[in-house]
Order: structure tokens, then C-alpha cells, then sequence
């Protein structure tokens, strides 16, 4: 991988960063798709991503994909570097040309990356292009978690959302940022809500788009699998069953990683293994990703899916992106005790939909709660527009 760091301004300064990634690589890299060898056709669709899907992805990527197209959108923005608590951290960084925009740190997940965030750079940081007002405009933060993407690969234990996050508040500082906000989804909303348990004095408040709002007595009962607790409304029965159905059929990834992040060598050696891995995510993702691949894209193409794998795969961060799994010590969905203020979107196609009486109940200065009609998991790339629209609208009392 190509990429390089200024040092002029020390290890611990912000460092402007390039990418440039040499052709042998994506040359490798279509030799090892091209040279892949295909198991057996599933016999029941349930059994995992498709052979057809996957084949699908991998005529398009050898043949016809086109990374130097991503990587001259990608390398033209503002990235840097800087070093914390020992580990490089990669981010973009885009200032507005509105000088009183608020500052924003937005968090990425797995299997995501600052790939995810790009459609929404110019909504957010230019709103009177896109529609909106100039009031509405923010600066925009977007790291690499560590592990992740370009920035480094912690070698030692203990990089967790709690680290993460101290990590990400020193970040804003060392931008001189004051006052500011904080939005993720997935490991992305696990480390904002732990920004907002610091209650660093910068922190106004944060947004998610996969809020962690499960009460602990519903908690319990996901956990020994029991039946649908009584006295639920429809909303929460709704969400009970969603969550019972994805841990009992969605956590495995999830669980080999937290479990036995190192073993997972092939998909650090197979592009093909890697994207499997990736699609598989969760039921609705992976039904969008098929879909494009089978010439029917809804809010990903082609072009969004192999732009966010190959990032992977030219970065080596199979495997070092997963032991954020092993790090984590939390439940993804269980309340933390936020007490700052929380705006909170529903995507219908999330891992679970989070009824409004859990999330007052998680978040006693909810600021705005909305459910929107399209998107799921991967809200700022599926629904860019939609995901910039419940940004502005969840901060904007708190500018």
C-alpha cells in the first residue's frame, strides 16, 4: 500500500496523509479473484451468501471493477494522521465554507470503513447545495477506527469502545474544536455513547442511527432465549422478536470474532473469502448487496460494495478490523446510562427497530426521535440524503 505521512509535525501532530496504491497490488488482487476456488452450490438459500451472488461479485470485480476510479474521488479529500496513546489514527477531515458550522465526529462500523461516510460529506458540510440552510452546515471528523482502514494496527490489548472514545475526544482537541457533536452506528454508536458517558466539556450531545435502547429486563430474556415477555406494546413486541430472531440466527460472525478474531486467516488471504464475510452481515444488508450484484441496486451499487471491500483488502484489515470484537466486554444493544443529550433515527431495515418508549427510557434528554421510511444498517451510504436530513434535524436545538 502506498500511502504516506508528513513527520514535520511529529508523531503526535496533525500530519497530512496520501494514498497511492501500486498497481502490482490490484494486479495480485484480480489474480487471487480469478483464481478462486468455488465450493459446492448451497442447497438451501438460508445457508449463507449465495453462490450465484458471490460469483456474481467476482466476475464484476476481476473484470470489470475499477479501484484507480474510488481511490482519485477518495485521495482528493483532506486526510491526516495523527498519533494517540500510541497508535496512528487516520481521518478526513472537511471544514465548511460556513465559518460558524458545528463541529461533527462521525464513527464508522464493521463491516464498514470512512467509506461509508462519503455521500454525505457535501450534505452536511455544504446544506445550502444540497437544500438546506447555511445554519445547518458542520465540519466534519470522520476516522478510521483503530484497526481499520489506514489507520494503524494496535499491538497490544485493550483498544475497546472506552479507549476508542477517549481516543476520539482528544482528537477534537487537538483540532481545537471547543464545542462539537458526535454521531455513529454500529461499533460507531458503541463508541459515541461512550464519548457521551465522559461528558467530555466539548460534547453537546450525539446522534445514532443503531441506538443501544434495550431495557435490562428485556435483555435478560434475549439472553435465555424465552418466550415474548408479556405486557409489551406492539412496537416493543415488534422489536422483541426482531432482536430474538437475529440472536439466534445473526450473531455468528459476530461471535467467532469476539471469540477467535486470529483464526479467521483465509479471509486475510482470499479476496473472495473476504467479501463473503463482509456481505454476510446481517439478512436485510446482504439482500441489498445480492441485489446489485444481480442487476437490480437499490441504495448500494456494485461499485459502493467493492469500493468499501477492496479498502479492506488493499488496507490487510480483515482480521485486525475483527478484534475489536474480542476487545469488547459490552452488549450491543443494552442501555449505558446516557444523560447528555440524544437524537435518535430509525431505519427500517436496521438490526432492530428501536421503539420510542425504549429510547425515552435509555435516553432521558431525547432531542428528537424519528423513524424514516427507507434504509437500514448502512444508513449514511444507503440513504445519504435521508441520513444528512435527521442529522441536522437532531442537532440543531443544540447549536
Amino acid at each position: 500500500m502506498g500511502v504516506t505521512a508528513s513527520a514535520d509535525a511529529g508523531r503526535t501532530g496533525i500530519r497530512p496523509f496520501t494514498i497511492n496504491v501500486p498497481e502490482e497490488q490490484l494486479a495480485d488482487l484480480r489474480r487471487r479473484i480469478v483464481a478462486t476456488k468455488w465450493p459446492d452450490r448451497e442447497p438451501d438459500p438460508s445457508q449463507g451468501v449465495r453462490l450465484e451472488t458471490i460469483q456474481a461479485l467476482a466476475d464484476y470485480w476481476a473484470s470489470e471493477y475499477d479501484w484507480r476510479r474510488f481511490e482519485e474521488h477518495f485521495a482528493a479529500l483532506p486526510h491526516f494522521v495523527t498519533e494517540i496513546d500510541g497508535v496512528d489514527i487516520h481521518f478526513i477531515h472537511v471544514r465548511s465554507e460556513h465559518e460558524d458550522a458545528l463541529p461533527l465526529i462521525v464513527t464508522h462500523g464493521w463491516p464498514g470503513s470512512t467509506v461509508e461516510q462519503l455521500k454525505i460529506i457535501g450534505p452536511l458540510t455544504r446544506p445550502t447545495d444540497h437544500g438546506a440552510s447555511a445554519a445547518d452546515a458542520f465540519h466534519l471528523v470522520i476516522p478510521s477506527l483503530p484497526g481499520y482502514g489506514f489507520s494503524g494496527k494496535p499491538t497490544e490489548t485493550g483498544w475497546n469502545p472506552v479507549r476508542i472514545a477517549r481516543a476520539w475526544i482528544e482528537l477534537m482537541n487537538r483540532l481545537g474544536y471547543t464545542r462539537y457533536v458526535a454521531q455513529g452506528g454500529d461499533w460507531g454508536n458503541a463508541v459515541t455513547e461512550q464519548m457521551a458517558l465522559a461528558k467530555p466539556p466539548g460534547l453537546l450531545g450525539i446522534h445514532t442511527n443503531m441506538p443501544a435502547t434495550v431495557p435490562p429486563e428485556i435483555s435478560r430474556a434475549l439472553q435465555i432465549g424465552g418466550p415474548t415477555p408479556a405486557g409489551l406494546s406492539t412496537e416493543e413486541k415488534t422489536a422483541y422478536e426482531v432482536l430474538a430472531h437475529f440472536y439466534a440466527t445473526g450473531l455468528g460472525y459476530a461471535t467467532e470474532m469476539a471469540n477467535r478474531p486470529q483464526t479467521l486467516y483465509a479471509i486475510a488471504d482470499s479476496p473472495i473469502g473476504l467479501a463473503a464475510w463482509m456481505l454476510d452481515h446481517d439478512v436485510r444488508s446482504y439482500e441489498l448487496i445480492a441485489r446489485a450484484f444481480a442487476g437490480r441496486p437499490g441504495g448500494l451499487s456494485r461499485d459502493d460494495v467493492l469500493d468499501n471491500v477492496t479498502h479492506y483488502w488493499l488496507t490487510n484489515t480483515a482480521i485486525s478490523s475483527g478484534r475489536l470484537y474480542w476487545e469488547n466486554t459490552g452488549a450491543f444493544f443494552d442501555t449505558r446510562g446516557v444523560e447528555i443529550p440524544v437524537g435518535v433515527t430509525v431505519f427500517p431495515d436496521e438490526l432492530y427497530p428501536a421503539p420510542r418508549s425504549w429510547a425515552e427510557r435509555a435516553y432521558p434528554k431525547l432531542v428528537h426521535y424519528n423513524v424514516v421510511d427507507e434504509g437500514g444498517h448502512f444508513a449514511a451510504w444507503e440513504q445519504p440524503q435521508t441520513f444528512a436530513t435527521e442529522v441536522r434535524a437532531a442537532f440543531r436545538s443544540l447549536r
